[in-house]
């Protein structure tokens, strides 16, 4: 079986060495080097999403008292952080909600080797707190597990393109796997590898998926499951269509989507960007929509638990190959790293190490495409780009 530890790309900032995940585990080593700071530090962006919603944003602190945490000590409840991302109206008066917020991002660049102040991190497009708009009726909802070591927040690109398009996006910081602040302004970070974490770690994942979406439900009823019972934004009951519940992931976010659809019905279609397969679904298979999109190695033939989960699905199912990325590629790094570049002194070949030689408005191309694809067509039965190799994306390839 696969290591569970199979960590995320989401160092920045620094320069990577990436190894192609292996059955044994997928890891990413980063080492810095950094420029002296700049008078001005440099502000990094991310591009807008495409659609035709304006975008609010609501993070919640969720506590499930049910369940103590394995990491944080004796008798501590499981706490999560979430972020709803969703159409929204009259968003002017609402400001921008920031990629990490500021005790986190400061903890971020520390751990990257960077001062303070160094760089500015992106700002989201999401509104914090706009009222949504309700003109659609109910709408699907698609929930985002990150990688290893990495936050909720690292593939905002996608779910900005998802939420602008029509769909409420739930994204799951998963406490001690990754990197989450609290709003008492408790940084966390991911607990070491060792004895105790293993397959606890994805048993975390999949816990905190199904109690995500009991969270949801009490959203949609009118209830407000934040801790802190901090107001919520105008429009959100009565908003989430949860019968039409989809999930992706990154990395180790992959292996939590195939193991949540197998443990929760609820969740019909389910996506991997470059995650492997692990636990008990990898012989008992699946028999619902299931995609996964790899780089340009067939990682899906290097790893024998993903060979043998794809070989079980019973389902509707689809490899999406992007020639010239790398592991890395699919995720905000793709857009985020030609601007660290410049900032770093990366050469190109250093910057190929972490996103491949594809140009990178290909990639973001190919990232806001497949995924609104997938969702659309299971979500809401509408859709032809997943029909056979387009014109549009040469550098993809539909593997059955």
């Amino acid at each position: 079986m696969i290591s569970p530890r199979v960590v995320c790309a989401a160092a920045l900032l620094a320069v990577a060495s990436l190894t192609v995940p292996t059955a044994a585990e997928a890891k990413t080593q980063f080492t810095t080097q950094a420029r002296p700071q700049a008078a001005a530090p440099p502000q990094l962006t991310l591009p807008a999403p495409t659609g035709p919603s304006p975008l609010g944003t609501v993070s919640l602190h969720l506590v499930d008292r049910s369940r103590k945490d394995p990491f944080a000590g004796a008798g501590h409840d499981r706490e999560l952080m979430i972020s709803l991302t969703y159409p929204a109206r009259k968003v002017a008066a609402y400001p921008v909600a920031p990629w990490l917020p500021p005790k986190a991002a400061a903890q971020y660049l520390r751990q990257e080797g960077l001062p303070p102040g160094a760089v500015l991190l992106p700002q989201t497009h999401g509104h914090e707190g706009a009222p949504a708009d309700r003109r659609e009726g109910r709408l699907p909802v698609v929930l985002y597990s990150p990688g290893n070591d990495s936050f909720r927040s690292a593939n905002t690109v996608v779910v900005e393109e998802l939420a602008s398009r029509g769909y409420v996006v739930a994204t799951i910081d998963h406490t001690y796997d990754g990197l989450v602040e609290f709003p008492d302004g408790r940084v966390v970070g991911p607990v070491h590898d060792g004895a105790g974490t293993g397959w606890v770690i994805y048993e975390q994942r999949i816990a905190d998926t199904r109690f995500v979406l009991d969270q949801l439900t009490v959203l949609d009823r009118g209830g407000n499951p934040d801790a802190d019972h901090r107001k919520l934004p105008k429009g959100l009951r009565g908003l989430l269509d949860l019968s039409r519940v989809g999930m992706f992931g990154y990395s180790a976010g992959g292996p939590t989507v195939a193991s949540a659809m197998f443990e929760d019905r609820r969740i019909k279609a389910g996506l991997a960007m470059d995650g492997p397969a692990a636990g008990p679904v990898v012989t008992a298979g699946l028999a619902r929509p299931y995609m996964l999109m790899t780089a340009t190695k067939a990682v899906r033939d290097q790893i024998p638990d993903l060979a043998t989960f794809w070989s079980n699905l019973k389902g509707w199912k689809l490899n999406i190959r992007t020639e010239g990325v790398e592991h890395a590629s699919y995720g905000d790094l793709e857009m985020i790293a030609p601007q660290a570049a410049a900032l770093l002194k990366w050469t190109p070949a250093q910057l190929a190490e972490q996103i491949g030689t594809l140009a990178p408005k290909r990639g973001e191309a190919v990232q806001r495409a497949y995924p609104l694809a997938f969702f659309d067509l299971h979500l809401r039965g509408r859709g032809h780009l997943l029909d056979g190799p387009s014109p549009r994306f040469p550098e993809v390839t539909l593997i059955p």
